[in-house]
């Protein structure tokens, strides 16, 4: 793949409105972008990660995303009153969390120890 590619990352969902205001909570914003039925958040200068109507493929979606640190994401869930998974610590120092969706979609963010 070329430097300039770009990723896409969609997830299927059965309520647009109610997405919208879940994954506004998740992120800590608005969609980015709205295109048509597809609600865009940038995640990195070339990532981004979309929510679309599909009731079919609801609840099917898993996505890890790499972030520097969980703290910011945690303390903005517990205030939107988001739950999340048990948060954990892997042997080589990697935390992880996982969340639902409330399509059933689920969404990891994994954060590497920092270097000493």
């Amino acid at each position: 793949m070329s430097a300039g590619t770009q990723v896409y990352a969609g997830l299927p969902v059965r309520d647009l409105d109610k997405a919208l205001d879940w994954y506004a909570a998740f992120f800590g914003r608005p969609a980015d972008e709205v295109v048509g039925d597809e609600l865009m958040w940038q995640v990195t200068d070339s990532t981004w990660v979309f929510v679309a109507p599909d009731e079919v493929r609801a609840g099917g979606g898993l996505i890890t995303l790499d972030v520097v640190s969980l703290d910011p994401y945690l303390t903005r869930w517990q205030a939107s009153g988001l739950e999340h998974k048990a948060l954990e610590t892997y042997g080589n120092g990697v935390r992880h969390v996982t969340i639902i969706d409330p399509d059933g979609n689920s969404l990891s963010l994994a954060s590497a120890p920092t270097p000493d």
